[in-house]
């Protein structure tokens, strides 16, 4: 197997074929080289802080390619200012090497205006101010939606959501302040349904039914009978009921007393008024309530020593004279026993006179 390794042929083919990739390679460098310009590099300008039509003229010139960005806004810089380049300047790259331009744009990015169209005005301003927009004048338009919002106007015009706004602009919020009160009810008989529909908008109502006699929805019908009527006052926003036919109100004059008797209340005029009298106010009378009897109370019997006093007293009614003669005359040399009951009868009827002046007493 080896004899027949290194036998010529077979060392020739070997050869030939080394050649022939060696070859090939080189071929293909020479060819990347003549492509891609290999060893021609140009250096890249210094562009920032010119305007972007300077740069872009230098790039052409100098058989550069770019790439034009938009930057953050800084308005510490002109409108179209180069900020950035990238690759930086004074880099070398090859000829029509695409350089890439951050450019300050002329003012803000533009931002879409929030959906706040009825919202609660308070949520409305923190949304608006979320997006970079900026709230100026607030104006209150009568509304039955109070506190929503109703627009939103940039330099006076009315804008719908998504509309696209530079960042940081001053916008005014129109918001509804609450429906106004008694309001005059607009005369519609006699117009076509389409002029009314612009009548009661006008008039800050709202179009409730319309009934059209055929049952069609011809706006050209004209408005024959309506509710309320003219002339009733009613709050913004309260719907009116229409009914049209193609026929005027004077062919339709017997419809027209029905729903009167339907919807429009009678007064009866021919019975008499009715009189108030005023009644003198009586004052009501108050019975005093009869005097409630005190408890009687019972004079206290006399005891029998004072009944037996008095008859003794009314009796026999001795003098001065006589009682002091009565009296038995003590000595200083009597002792002291016959002095105590030479005394204890005079003590006793003295008491017994006392008791005897009390008189009886009746309450009542």
């Amino acid at each position: 197997m080896l004899k027949s390794l290194f036998n010529w042929k077979v060392l020739l083919n070997l050869v030939v074929a080394i050649g022939v990739f060696v070859g090939l390679v080189w071929l293909t460098f020479r060819w990347l080289e003549h492509h891609t310009n290999h060893g021609q590099e140009i250096p890249v300008p210094n562009i920032v802080n010119k305007s972007v039509q300077e740069a872009i003229k230098i790039l052409d010139d100098s058989g550069l390619d770019y790439e034009v960005d938009s930057f953050k806004y800084d308005p510490k810089y002109r409108p179209f200012q180069v900020l950035q380049v990238y690759p930086a300047p004074g880099s070398r790259v090859k000829d029509g090497r695409a350089i890439q331009l951050k450019v300050n744009p002329r003012t803000w990015a533009r931002v879409e205006v929030p959906d706040v169209i009825n919202k609660y005005s308070g949520l409305a301003f923190q949304r608006l101010e979320q997006v970079g927009l900026k709230v100026g004048d607030t104006i209150f338009e009568p509304s039955i939606q109070k506190d929503a919002v109703l627009r939103i106007l940039y330099k006076g015009t009315a804008v719908k959501p998504k509309t696209k706004l530079p960042r940081f602009s001053v916008v005014d919020v129109v918001i509804g302040s609450g429906p106004l009160r008694n309001i005059s009810i607009p005369n519609v008989v006699g117009l076509t349904v389409k002029e009314a529909r612009a009548v009661i908008a006008r008039s800050m109502f709202e179009v409730g039914l319309v009934e059209h006699e055929d049952g069609s929805k011809d706006e050209s019908d004209i408005i024959y009978y309506q509710d309320p009527a003219a002339g009733d006052v009613r709050d913004q926003g309260m719907q009116m009921d229409l009914w049209a036919s193609k026929r005027t109100p004077a062919e339709l004059r017997a419809k027209i007393e029905e729903l009167n008797s339907i919807y429009r209340m009678k007064v009866d005029t021919a019975l008499p008024p009715i009189q108030y009298q005023e009644m003198p106010v009586q004052e009501p009378a108050y019975e005093a309530p009869p005097p409630v009897a005190a408890p009687k109370r019972e004079s206290p019997k006399p005891s029998t020593d004072i009944q037996k006093t008095d008859a003794q007293k009314s009796s026999v009614k001795p003098s001065s004279s006589g009682a002091e003669s009565a009296k038995p005359k003590t000595t200083g040399t009597g002792t002291s026993g016959n002095t105590t009951s030479a005394n204890k009868p005079s003590a006793t009827t003295q008491k017994t006179a006392e008791k005897a002046k009390a008189k009886k007493v009746v309450v009542e």
